[in-house]
């Protein structure tokens, strides 16, 4: 056995008052930690005037560390969070397995470790806390801890948990480098190892001392940083504000965040409405196919195209993979009823020139639908955020990432019009707030509300913009004809013409 491998475990001891009390804390971490794994500690001062005093007492000497121990001044880092980033970097750097916190002059986190690494030993969690309770027996969240719970889908018992064990795994897989170098950096992990769909485990403890922790000392302060942090990453899973730190989900090719909204009323249930039973239907950037599936059970004939495959087990009648942006339109429309364009054309480098070669391709057939939707810019909590100095882009929503060119309803009625469509439709549709909220009364009543504004001002208050356009006959017929074959002027008016040359 002795060519197997050790797990090695990194101990950041973060605002300690002198390395008399960083050895003293070394001293009561269980013998049994050192004995299972390979351990180096890692201790940062944070109160100088404290750890003077504390080298100062002449007391016994402090028992020699038992494990290797580097020693930096708290200004060798920016703050509470820069301590912190410092110990995850060189945890992952020297590849270590785990990582152990011990937040500030808490005499009980040590005897804690055990319990934690077990958990996370287990695999049942990446990162575990130690959450103290509030009395004996009572592992309830208090009443703050449940409404940030609420606010970021958390089920933890303690924000201000002194001790934590992380898996250095899962700190590879967040940006931990990017968050505050206040108190808020714990929450902010949190955050993210949520949003990474990573497992955090409370282990309940009850603290001898009654002592708490450095943070507490905040009182208020910290309460509105751990609260405000919360909401800065709801109001992105809501897409109404981005950070890079909070965005942890690990990009790749496929369709999976584009979700089907046929429950309510929304730009797909719109659409659907729109396309007679039995119609030959393109399905313009069908992403996984849901929505042709609902226009196969109308009995429709559905054609898709898209950059990507469809999902796994979604059948449609015909399937392409194609680059919207190459030219000339990439599908042929001679026998199509119905084409449907739902949130691309925002996503397209030239939607001009999109739109003007789909003219051409719908010379054969001049008499198909085409409807189209996208985001309202001018959508009244975006105004608001402009006014207060703020334009955020975001993973979903009006100000996706992948979004190249914004509208409104008059410059995408100016798109269509100019490039020889006629407007039959334009439309304002709400918000999807049941697939923000869930499927319960609040987002019914909110979508009744949303609908309701909208006939008040729908370039205020629709969240997207549908359309309904039909190339017009004559402009078609011109666009799909060949140079070679146009018809000669007659001759009064190529007179007419020579007349005004001449004139000019």
């Amino acid at each position: 056995m002795s060519g197997t491998r050790r797990p090695r475990l990194l101990l950041v001891l973060a605002d300690c008052q002198g390395e008399p009390s960083v050895r003293q804390a070394l001293a009561e971490v269980p013998a049994e930690v050192f004995a299972r794994r390979d351990v180096e500690a890692l201790a940062f001062f944070g109160d100088r005037e404290g750890a003077a005093r504390d080298e100062g007492r002449g007391s016994m000497p402090p028992p020699a560390p038992p494990c290797p121990l580097t020693v930096l001044p708290g200004s060798a880092v920016r703050g509470y969070g820069g301590a912190r980033k410092a110990g995850f970097a060189l945890a992952l750097e020297r590849g270590f397995d785990a990582v152990a916190l011990l937040n500030g002059p808490a005499p009980d986190s040590p005897a804690w470790l055990p319990g934690l690494l077990t958990s996370l030993d287990s695999g049942r969690a990446q990162a575990v806390f130690a959450s103290r309770a509030r009395s004996a027996g009572d592992t309830r969240p208090g009443l703050f801890t449940r409404i940030h719970n609420r606010l970021i889908g958390a089920r933890v018992l303690d924000y201000r948990s002194v001790c934590r064990v992380y898996a250095a795994s899962a700190l590879g897989r967040i940006p931990f480098r990017l968050n505050s170098d206040g108190p808020a950096f714990d929450t902010e992990v949190l955050i993210q190892l949520l949003s990474a769909g990573l497992r955090v485990e409370d282990v309940p403890v009850a603290a001898r001392s009654g002592r708490m922790g450095s943070r507490e000392a905040g009182g208020i302060r910290y309460a509105w940083d751990v609260l405000r942090t919360g909401l800065r990453a709801r109001a992105q899973h809501w897409s109404l504000f981005y950070d890079r730190k909070f965005d942890c989900i690990p990009s790749s090719e496929s369709n999976a965040h584009y979700k089907p909204r046929l429950g309510f009323e929304s730009a797909h249930t719109l659409a659907l409405a729109r396309v007679p039973p039995g119609a030959r239907v393109l399905d313009i950037g069908c992403a996984g196919g849901y929505l042709g599936q609902a226009l196969r059970a109308r009995g429709c004939r559905v054609t898709g195209i898209d950059r990507l495959p469809l999902d796994p087990g979604c059948e449609l009648d015909a399937f392409s993979t194609c680059d919207f942006n190459e030219r000339p339109f990439p599908a042929d429309l001679a026998g199509i009823d119905v084409a449907v364009m739902l949130d691309v054309i925002e996503h397209l480098a030239s939607p001009e020139a999109f739109v003007d070669d789909f003219i051409a391709a719908s010379a054969r057939h001049p008499g198909v639908t085409l409807i189209a939707s996208t985001g309202n810019v001018a959508f009244a909590p975006i105004r608001l955020m402009l006014l207060a100095g703020q334009f955020n882009y975001g993973k979903r929503g009006i100000l996706d990432l992948t979004h190249t060119r914004l509208f409104t309803f008059g410059t995408f009625r100016r798109l269509f019009e100019q490039a020889g469509f006629e407007v039959l439709e334009l439309r304002g549709v709400p918000a999807p707030f049941p697939l923000a909220l869930g499927p319960g009364r609040l987002a019914r009543a909110l979508l009744g509300i949303n609908r309701t504004l909208i006939r008040i001002s729908r370039s205020l208050f629709a969240f997207q913009i549908l359309a309904v356009v039909r190339p017009r006959a004559a402009v078609a017929h011109l666009s799909g004809r060949p140079r070679a074959q146009a018809e000669p002027l007659p001759r009064a008016a190529t007179a007419a013409a020579g007349g005004s040359r001449n004139d000019a």
